[in-house]
């Protein structure tokens, strides 16, 4: 009567363990956007200036062409 239930549990967890990971992990990095999202507004940071950050960034050689294309797209998305 107490092995059966354990090797019930174990069974289960051996078998969707990796669903449970990923779906933890998903909603991990969704409640990690909607954070950084809730800061970008409420510090009052808009698209357009993110975007002349960006600009001189790429102007002054911190970063390439195509990372400014990445994170432009990225933030207009």
């Amino acid at each position: 009567m107490i092995i059966i239930p354990w090797l019930g549990v174990l069974i289960y967890l051996l078998a969707n363990g990796h669903g449970m990971a990923e779906r933890s992990m998903k909603e991990a990095a969704a409640q990690q956007e909607a954070a950084r999202a809730y800061i970008q507004e409420a510090a009052g940071t808009s698209p357009a200036a993110e975007l002349e950050k960006l600009a001189s960034l790429k102007d002054s050689g911190v970063i390439s062409e195509q990372e400014f294309e990445a994170q432009k797209a990225k933030l207009l998305a």
